[in-house]
Parts: structure tokens; C-alpha cells; sequence
């Protein structure tokens, strides 16, 4: 225990050591995350305002954008401050409660949007018991379900990386807590907690994207049935933002545990990981706004409303 406490602070890795170029990163970070912020937010607003989108599918959207919200808030403006005030340093307990929170955040989306899949699976497969499924009661336990699974989920990933010894240096080879640059500065051959924390990750991701795979398969089968063009179009519609947001999701993911893990740390590693941990939250609002008629009108009348009470 007296030699895991003698590690107080970890010193995370910067963009560089150019003061121009730290600059440069604030500057990129504080724009994406400010668009972060105001396209998920946006949307979290829409919701509970508009009586019109007071149904499951925008619920679970809501919910979608506040973890968004969460996960960026995490990681971004510590990173953003130490570019502006030229340190690295975060606290031990600073990157725990980093780690818990950044994994609470980014493990619950994954159910959640398996959650969304079957919400879009028996609203187009079966449209006559949707009201009874997809009742309020059933929604709320549903996202609390997915909420409770990510904070176990990252309790047991925290407890079991700062379990370890620290006798290594505490540089963490990444802008932000990351559980694979921690383990390596175990005294011990991390192999076996990294092997067995990724196994358990891979095990839980995986149920959740194979009941997404199956429930969009149910549904293409579906909507192919669907004898007019107009209700094929109207049914994929409704898809077709929340799909882009799971391949968003896993493409980020994988393109980012899948890629071989160095001993020395690159440009790469760096752009890898705000590929995975930035991108989704401003992508996200971007393809639902987009993509997602309801959502615009929404947007717009909100806005609009706003500019007219002004005047």
C-alpha cells in the first residue's frame, strides 16, 4: 500500500512543447468541444421541450446526448488547460475519478444504443404492440438499466487498474487517463489484468452488438416487405441516423483497441484517441439534426422562437 501511495500525480503527454503549437491545440479543442457542447445540448433542450418528441426513440436520444456531454466534459477542458498554463500534471485521485468517469460515460453507450436499436426494432416490426412494449415505465427501466451497467462496468475496470504497485515513472503516454497507458507503469507484467479487463470488454461489447446486428437485420427484412416507396423511405429514415451513429461508435472504437499497442508513444496514438473519445460527441448531434426531420423542426421552432421573443 506505501508504494502504490507514493505515486501522486501523473504528468499526461502534450500535443507539443512549441508554446505556438500548444496554442494551436487549445484553440482546436475549445472549438470542438464548444460544438460538443452545443449540439448536444440542443437536443437535450428540443426534447424536453417539444411535446412532439416526448417518445421513447428522442428519450433515448436525450439520454444518447447527455452521455455524449459527460464524456467530453471528462477529458477535454483538463487537456485544454494544461496547453493554456503549460503543465501536464493531473492528481492521482484527478485521474481516477477521470478514468470512472470517462468509462461510466463511454461503456453505457454501447447498451444504450443497443437499447435504441430494439426501440426502432418494435416500432417497424411490431408497430401494433409498440405502445404496450415501449411504455414509459419500460423506458425508464431500460436506461436506467444501461446507466447501471456502465457504472459497474467501470467501477470494476477502475478498481482493477489502480490496484496495482506504481514503481515505474508517471508519465502517461496519452492527453488524457487512458487504462492501457496506466498499466504500464505497473512494477509487474501487466499482461494478464490487461488481457483479462479487454476480454471482459470484448465479451460485454460484443453481446451488444451482435443483438444490434440482429435486431436491424429483423428490420431490413421488414421494411423490404413494405409494398409503397413512400413507407420503405419513411421506415429507413428513422434508422438510418441511429445506424451512422453505431458504425460511428464502432468504427472509432475498434480503429482504436484494434490498432497494436507501441512501447513508444507517436503523433498517431495521440490523433487515434481523439478520433475515439472527441469525435462521437460532435458527430453525434451533427447526424441526428441532420438526418432526423423532427429534430430540425424542432430546432428550428426553438430557435426561431427564441429570435422572435427578442424582437
Amino acid at each position: 500500500m506505501s508504494n502504490r501511495t507514493t505515486v501522486t500525480t501523473f504528468l499526461l503527454l502534450g500535443f507539443s512543447d512549441v508554446w505556438e503549437l500548444q496554442l494551436l491545440h487549445f484553440v482546436g479543442f475549445l472549438v470542438l468541444y464548444l460544438a460538443a457542447l452545443t449540439g448536444n445540448l440542443l437536443i437535450v433542450t428540443a426534447v424536453v421541450l417539444n411535446h412532439h418528441l416526448h417518445t421513447p426513440m428522442y428519450f433515448f436520444l436525450m439520454n444518447l446526448s447527455l452521455l455524449d456531454l459527460g464524456s467530453v466534459s471528462v477529458i477535454v477542458p483538463k487537456s485544454m488547460a494544461n496547453s493554456l498554463t503549460c503543465t501536464k500534471s493531473i492528481s492521482y485521485y484527478g485521474c481516477v475519478a477521470q478514468v470512472f468517469l470517462f468509462l461510466c460515460f463511454a461503456t453505457t453507450e454501447l447498451p444504450l444504443l443497443t437499447v435504441m436499436a430494439y426501440d426502432r426494432y418494435v416500432a417497424i416490426c411490431q408497430p401494433l404492440h409498440y405502445e404496450r412494449v415501449m411504455n414509459r415505465r419500460a423506458c425508464v427501466q431500460m436506461a436506467t438499466g444501461t446507466w447501471i451497467s456502465g457504472v459497474l462496468n467501470s467501477a470494476l475496470h477502475t478498481g482493477n487498474t489502480f490496484a496495482i504497485i506504481f514503481c515505474r515513472n508517471n508519465e502517461l503516454g496519452q492527453f488524457f487517463c487512458e487504462i492501457p497507458q496506466i498499466l504500464k507503469l505497473a512494477c509487474y507484467d501487466s499482461y494478464l489484468g490487461e488481457t483479462g479487463a479487454i476480454a471482459f470488454s470484448v465479451c460485454f461489447a460484443l453481446s451488444c452488438f451482435v443483438l444490434i446486428i440482429v435486431s436491424y437485420v429483423l428490420i431490413f427484412k421488414t421494411v423490404l416487405r413494405i409494398p409503397t416507396e413512400q413507407g420503405r423511405y419513411k421506415a429507413f429514415s428513422t434508422c438510418i441516423p441511429h445506424l451512422s451513429v453505431v458504425c460511428l461508435f464502432v468504427c472509432t472504437a475498434s480503429f482504436a483497441y484494434i490498432k497494436p499497442t507501441s512501447s513508444s508513444v507517436s503523433g498517431l496514438d495521440l490523433m487515434v484517441a481523439v478520433f475515439y473519445s472527441v469525435l462521437p460527441p460532435v458527430m453525434n448531434p451533427i447526424i441526428y439534426s441532420m438526418r432526423n426531420k423532427e429534430i430540425k423542426a424542432a430546432l428550428w421552432k426553438m430557435i426561431g422562437s427564441r429570435l422572435f421573443s427578442k424582437k
